[in-house]
């Protein structure tokens, strides 16, 4: 007998990539359960798939920066400066990123590149280990919104959010609408969507000087004049960045996507003010925001 459930969840993340950097990313998770049917004549209550699998998913890779701990691009040691955090150096074609943040931001892959089938490979292993007896198969399509438009992936983290979208390496695949004079425009969708693609957003009040960035000896070493710096305290403890300039937008409010939407809508209001303008801003999947002026 099979069981299914789809669109359980969508994990919202970032990883690294030896070419594009730090990349931000959303997928939707589908399950699929095949056993003997237990005492209640069910492979699994639906309600412990919905909870239990998907928290189990949620605190494996949701949120979270995914490094391949295989590749040569990434560098792991445990923090010198704040408890139960780690340095994290990565070094890509677009650019280096450091960074130092709470161990449990980071989600260790043993892969030398990170993609569907190495994090379902993960996936299968952790949800696997809290199955009952019962079930005898377990199948994970991790898969892209479908989107026919469009589309930036972006990173970021929020120092107010008193959930795990406080880690500053967390990210999202996004679309985007705009509308001038109550017309969507498609020209202004691409042109921010390549404003935006593979893109660091940090907030201009988050930003520190190099001197007092806590990062590893070997990420102190590497820092250029390229480099920008940002650092904030929340609930889970210290994070700190470094992010080349390339790879980065600087706003000038926190980053949520309400936040967003309003940057967006301010930034196209300057250079067209005679026209109105609406943003539907998105948050990964099925999620954001509306702003007009």
């Amino acid at each position: 007998m099979q069981l299914f459930v789809n669109d359980l969840t969508v994990i919202d993340f970032s990883y690294c990539c030896e070419q594009r950097g730090i990349v931000g990313e959303s997928w939707i998770v589908d399950v699929l359960l095949e056993g003997e049917l237990n005492e209640m004549s069910m492979v699994l209550d639906f309600g412990v798939v919905k909870k239990q699998i998907k928290a189990i998913i949620d605190e494996a890779v949701d949120h979270k920066l995914l490094l391949p701990m295989h590749s040569s691009m990434i560098s792991v040691e445990k923090s010198t400066t704040q408890e139960d955090s780690e340095y994290v150096d990565v070094v890509s074609e677009r650019g280096s990123y450091f960074l130092q943040s709470p161990t449990q931001a980071f989600a260790k892959l043993p892969t030398n590149k990170i993609d569907i089938a190495s994090v379902t490979d993960f996936l299968l292993k952790i949800i696997k280990a809290e199955l009952p007896d019962n079930v005898s198969g377990l199948t994970i399509v991790l898969r892209e919104e479908v989107i026919d438009t469009d589309y930036y992936h972006y990173t970021h983290g929020l120092k107010l959010h008193d959930g795990n979208c406080q880690r500053i390496a967390h990210g999202h695949r996004s679309k985007i609408q705009l509308f001038k004079n109550d017309q969507r425009d498609f020209s202004l969708e691409k042109m921010w969507c390549d404003r935006w693609a593979d893109i660091y957003i940090a907030s201009e009040g988050d930003r520190i000087e190099k001197s007092d960035i806590q990062l590893s000896n070997s990420a102190q070493t590497q820092l250029t004049d390229k480099h920008e710096y940002f650092s904030y305290f929340a609930p889970q403890g210290r994070f700190d960045i470094a992010v080349p300039s390339n790879v980065l937008d600087v706003v000038d409010c926190d980053s949520t996507v309400e936040l967003l939407a309003d940057f967006i809508c301010r930034q196209l209001k300057k250079s067209q003010p005679n026209d109105t303008i609406k943003v539907i801003a998105y948050e990964g999947v099925q999620k954001g925001a509306i702003a007009y002026d």
